[in-house]
């Protein structure tokens, strides 16, 4: 009961940042629609950013977003594919649709609370593949560092190719650039609290290292160690390469291709949907219900950066946000939740084996 009521209350924690947010941002864009309304003579009665939001949602092309649709799942099914192949160095073949499924329930955990979804993704795999959540784990820790070099050499990408676009909005901004700024007193409250728990730590270190949770503890990590240890024994490395750019490759189609889906954006180009992209990756990856607030936030300012006018901007994100990142998880996820306990009926995995292989 403890743990569930500590749940329900991280759940309720994160949905409240991702809603405090998102009200922010909407705040701050309705007082400038009010302010272009009242610029064209248009009462404020008759002015309702809101309304307009809907409006844009029902005006939207939803062919294109069919097309974004289809590039998530090709995204997913190459993460499933790539996570099999860590998986298969510790001996173990699970189904690819185990694999898939159970991402799909982890992006559904994580609209709950932030990051639970890799964990949510590790023990529905472990379940159901009868493998040690300590080592799905420490998969799942491979998957997540590859991500996040990924998503570095993107954003180092974007900014090398329209770092003069970005350095003059940031110039133009000084309060946006002071928000930026404010990561840096963030990271050092960061380093020294790991400081401090360091220094706690060694000076209680025997007393800590006899305890059953200790002990756990290092369950876990030789766990992830081992499941670290996966990525130096691919057998075909260069297939990981390709199925690692084809997921970033769908996750960048998938912010241009939305751009057709919206009048406002339709006519912006690639390179303009690359910054958009890493724009709105960072505000997914900011603790909030599924990038809540912040993926709206950031992608609106991207959008503004190349005169896209702040309540498209806005309409935009919510179109993206709420038809992609929430409705697909949200859809897929139920699906998955309902398929995974039918399709494994009578299942039962061949558990550790020799390493083989892979067959071409």
């Amino acid at each position: 009961m403890k743990k569930q009521a500590v749940n329900v209350l991280k759940f309720f924690l994160f949905l409240s940042l991702g809603v405090i947010i998102l009200y922010l941002v909407y705040r701050g864009q309705n007082v400038a629609f009010q302010e272009d309304c009242a610029l064209k003579g248009i009462p404020s009665s008759e002015c309702s950013l809101i309304d307009k939001v809907l409006s844009d949602f029902r005006g939207a092309n939803y062919l294109w977003i069919l097309f974004v649709l289809i590039a998530f799942i090709i995204s997913n099914i190459s993460r499933a594919i790539r996570w099999n192949m860590l998986i298969h160095p510790l001996g173990y073949r699970p189904r690819l649709s185990n694999s898939f499924l159970s991402i799909m329930i982890g992006y559904f955990a994580n609209l709950g609370i932030p990051r639970m979804g890799e964990v949510v993704r590790a023990g529905t795999l472990a379940n159901y593949e009868k493998i040690g959540v300590e080592k799905v784990m420490g998969t799942i820790v491979v998957d997540r560092i590859v991500d996040v070099i990924s998503l570095l050499l993107i954003t180092a990408l974007a900014v090398l190719l329209e770092f003069n676009t970005i350095a003059a909005f940031i110039d133009e901004n000084v309060s946006f650039a002071d928000r930026l700024g404010g990561l840096q007193s963030l990271a050092l409250y960061g380093v020294g609290a790991l400081v401090l728990a360091f220094g706690v730590f060694y000076i209680f270190r025997e007393r800590l290292m006899k305890t059953s949770l200790f002990k756990k503890i290092i369950q876990l990590v030789e766990g992830f160690v081992e499941g670290l240890r996966s990525i130096s024994k691919l057998d075909r490395p260069w297939l990981f390469v390709i199925h690692s750019v084809n997921i970033w490759l769908m996750y960048f189609l998938m912010t241009y291709m939305c751009f057709f889906a919206f009048a406002p954006t339709s006519h912006l180009s690639p390179l303009v949907g690359l910054v958009v992209f890493v724009f709105g990756g960072w505000g997914i990856v900011i603790p909030s219900p599924g990038g809540m607030g912040t993926y709206h936030f950031l992608v609106q300012t991207a959008l503004q950066m190349y005169g896209v006018a702040g309540d498209d901007a806005f309409s935009f994100a919510n179109i993206a946000f709420f038809s992609i990142s929430l409705g697909v998880n949200v859809l897929l996820g139920i699906i998955a939740l309902i398929i995974l306990p039918l399709i494994n009926r009578g299942y039962a995995p061949a558990g550790p084996a020799p390493i083989e292989k892979e067959e071409l």
